[in-house]
C-alpha cells in the first residue's frame, strides 16, 4: 500500500488529469472485485433466479390449478441486453426445471403472454435439437399426463404441451409440465372424432408443425391418444438423411425387424399421429404446402392433405440401404416407421406382431378402436399404460371378477367364420350379463373378463381376418370389439337402462397400481350343488378366504351371504355359469334379460 500511495503523491503533485483517471480506475477494479466474489459466495446467481418460480410482482393473476403457454418456467424479460448464442444455449440448458416440479405454494401463475410460443420458450426444453410436442384441449387432461409420464419414465424431458384452452394451460403449469399457449381458443370439451371442431383441431397440428420449423430444432410431433414404451430417439438418429419418418396406417408388415417399412409395399395412408420431422428445406416445404392446401379446403381431412401433398411425388429410393424413399417435390427423404413397433391399435391389441416377431415396441397409438375417447381410454387401460387418479383403483364398493369357462369346441373346432364367432361371443356375453346383475346387486364393480374373438371388427367390409396380418384365430380381442364402450360408460336413465354399473378392464387385478390393501383384501368363491355338505355355511363363514356358494342362489342368499363380505376388496368367481337364479322384482328382471 505503500507504493501506492507513493505513486498517487506524486501523480498529485505533477498532473491532477492522470490522478482523476487512475483513481477512477482503481474504484472499478475494487467495485468489480467485490461484485464477482458476491457472485460466487452469494445466496443466489442470475441462473438460479431464472430457474425460480417466482413471477414479477407487478403480475397480478392468481388463479391456481389452471396453466400456461410456454414450459415449467417464467423469465422475466430482459431488457436492453444481447446474449451471444453459445450462452444463451447454455443457459437455456441449465434452467430447464424437471418435470412434474411444480411451482412454489402461494406463487402467482405468470401472464399468459409469458407461454407465447417463441424459440427461446421451445430452447429451453431442447436436447440435442430435438424437441418432442403434443397438444390437446382440456378434455385429454388425463391423455397427456399418461403421454408426458412414459415418457418421463423413460427419461426423456424435452417435451413441450400446446395448451388449446386457458383451462388446460394453467392445469398444467401447476403440475409442472412444460407447457405453451396455442391460441386455439379451443372447447374444453371432448369435441367427438369427424365433427367440425376436431378438424379445426386437426388443422392446429399443421399450424404448429409450420411454426416450429423454422426454429431450427428437429421435432417430434405426437397425437395425446397413444403413449411411448421406449425411448424412440436413438431408432430416429440411425436415419440422420430423413427429412420426415411418419407412421402409417398398414396392418401387414412388409418387414420382420426393425427396418423402416418397404416403401414399395405400404399400401396404406401415413398416419400424422407419430412422425418425426427434420428442419431441412424440404420438410419446411412440405409444411408450407401442406398448410396451403387446408387454407384452401376447409373440408378437407389434416391426415388427407398430408398424404396429398407427401405423395405428389413419390420414388424411386435414396439408396439401397436405408430404406428411404424420395416423396413429395421428389427432393424430400421419407420413411415409413415399421408398424411391428411404432404401433396401431390393429398391430398391438389385435394382431400382437412385436410378440410374434419378437421385437420391443417404441410406441402404442390408440387407432382401429370403435369407442371414441372412451375407447382409446380404455384400451390404454386393457394394456396397462393408462395413468388414472388413485381413486379408480380402490372403488368404495370393491370390485367383482370371474374366471370365464369356454368351452374348446367353441373356441376351437370348425371354421372361423360369422356363424362360430358369434356362438363364441354370446356365450361369454351371458356370463358377463349374469356378472353385471351380481355386480349391482352387491354394489360393486365389475373387472371384465378377457375376451375372446374369431374375427376381427373393422369399419369396411373385410373376410374375418384381414389377408396377409398376423392375427390369429381366435384371439385375445378389446373390449370395443364386442361392446360399445363409450355408450357403457354414459349415464343413461335409471328407468329406462336400470342403475349404473361400473366396470374396468380385464387385465386391472393384475395392473402395478393397483395397491396393497386392495391386493391383499380377496375372496374366493367357488360353486357347490346346494344341500351338499361343502355347501353348508358356517358362523365362521365371514373368516374364511374360500367361500363355497350354491349354484343358481336366489337375490336374497346373495345379498345376505355376501353381506358378510362387505369389506373384501376383491371377490372372485370361479365361474359365471349357474351363479344366479333371478332377480325378485319384475323391473330387474327386466333388466336381466336386457343385458
Amino acid at each position: 500500500m505503500a507504493s501506492w500511495y507513493q505513486t498517487l503523491r506524486e501523480m498529485a503533485n505533477s498532473k491532477p488529469l492522470f490522478l482523476t483517471i487512475y483513481v477512477t480506475v482503481i474504484v472499478g477494479i475494487v467495485f468489480s472485485s467485490v461484485y464477482v466474489f458476491s457472485s460466487i459466495y452469494g445466496g443466489s446467481s442470475p441462473v438460479y433466479a431464472a430457474n425460480t418460480w417466482s413471477s414479477p410482482s407487478s403480475v397480478s393473476n392468481e388463479r391456481s390449478p389452471l396453466v400456461d403457454h410456454t414450459s415449467n418456467f417464467y423469465n422475466p424479460p430482459r431488457e436492453n441486453r444481447v446474449t451471444p448464442p453459445s450462452a444463451l444455449h447454455q443457459s437455456h440448458q441449465s434452467i430447464a426445471i424437471p418435470i412434474w416440479e411444480v411451482p412454489p405454494v402461494g406463487s402467482k401463475m405468470p401472464p399468459l403472454e409469458a407461454f407465447r410460443l417463441t424459440k427461446e420458450l421451445v430452447s429451453r426444453r431442447v436436447k440435442d435439437n430435438t424437441i418432442i410436442v403434443t397438444f390437446g384441449n382440456y378434455a385429454f387432461m388425463d391423455f397427456i399426463i399418461t403421454w408426458v409420464k412414459h415418457l418421463n419414465d423413460l427419461d426423456v424431458s424435452n417435451i413441450l404441451v400446446g395448451a388449446m384452452d386457458t383451462k388446460l394451460l394453467e392445469a398444467l403449469y401447476w403440475k409442472g409440465v412444460p407447457v405453451f399457449d396455442m391460441g386455439s381458443h379451443m372447447s374444453t370439451e371432448d369435441v367427438g372424432w369427424g365433427s367440425p371442431t376436431f378438424h379445426k383441431m386437426g388443422r392446429e397440428k399443421v399450424f404448429l408443425i409450420d411454426a416450429l420449423l423454422p426454429f431450427g430444432y428437429e421435432l417430434l410431433m405426437c397425437d395425446t391418444d397413444m403413449v411411448w414404451l421406449k425411448n424412440p430417439l436413438p431408432y430416429f438418429s440411425r436415419f440422420p438423411e430423413a427429412d420426415i419418418l411418419t407412421s402409417t396406417d398398414q396392418v401387414v408388415t412388409t418387414v420382420v425387424d426393425d427396418r423402416l417399412e418397404n416403401w414399395q409395399q405400404v399400401s396404406a395412408d401415413s398416419n400424422i399421429g407419430i412422425f418425426h420431422w427434420r428442419p431441412t428445406d424440404s420438410a419446411k416445404l412440405m409444411a408450407k404446402e401442406w398448410k396451403i392446401l387446408l387454407q384452401d379446403d376447409d373440408k378437407l381431412w389434416d391426415q388427407s392433405g398430408f398424404n396429398i401433398v407427401l405423395r405428389k411425388k413419390f420414388g424411386p429410393s435414396v439408396d439401397e440401404e436405408s430404406g428411404l424413399v424420395y416423396a413429395h417435390d421428389g427432393k424430400l427423404k421419407l420413411g415409413f416407421l415399421p408398424s411391428s413397433i411404432f404401433c396401431s391399435g390393429h398391430t398391438y391389441f389385435v394382431q400382437a406382431m412385436y410378440q410374434q416377431l419378437r421385437l420391443e415396441p417404441y410406441a402404442v397409438h390408440t387407432t382401429f378402436q370403435y369407442g371414441g375417447t372412451e375407447g382409446k381410454r380404455h384400451r390404454l387401460r386393457e394394456g396397462m399404460f393408462f395413468y388414472d387418479k388413485p381413486e379408480y383403483y380402490d372403488s368404495p364398493g370393491g370390485f367383482l371378477s370371474f374366471k370365464p369357462s369356454i368351452p374348446k369346441s367353441l373356441l376351437l373346432d370348425g371354421e372361423h367364420n360369422v356363424a362360430t364367432h358369434f356362438s363364441l361371443i354370446n356365450y361369454q356375453m351371458k356370463q358377463i350379463r349374469t356378472a353385471l346383475a351380481i355386480a349391482s346387486l352387491l354394489n360393486r364393480t365389475l373387472v371384465m373378463p378377457p375376451l375372446w374373438c374369431r374375427l376381427d371388427r373393422l369399419w369396411y367390409p373385410h373376410p374375418g381376418v384381414l389377408p396377409g396380418t398376423l392375427t390369429r384365430q381366435p384371439f385375445l380381442c378389446p373390449l370395443d370389439h364386442v361392446f360399445e364402450v363409450n355408450v357403457m360408460m354414459k349415464e343413461l336413465p335409471e328407468e329406462d337402462f336400470g342403475p349404473g354399473i361400473s366396470f374396468r378392464e380385464y387385465s386391472f387385478i393384475d395392473n402395478p397400481l393397483l395397491p396393497k390393501q386392495v391386493k391383499e383384501s380377496w375372496l374366493d368363491v367357488e360353486l357347490c350343488q346346494e344341500g351338499s355338505k361343502s355347501c353348508q355355511l358356517t358362523n365362521e363363514t365371514s373368516q374364511l378366504r374360500v367361500l363355497r356358494l350354491p349354484k343358481n342362489s336366489s337375490e336374497e342368499e346373495l345379498t345376505t351371504i355376501f353381506s358378510l363380505f362387505k369389506d373384501v376388496k376383491i371377490i372372485q368367481f370361479s365361474s359365471m355359469q349357474d351363479v344366479f337364479k333371478s332377480f325378485t322384482d319384475q323391473a330387474s328382471s327386466f333388466f336381466l334379460c336386457f343385458i
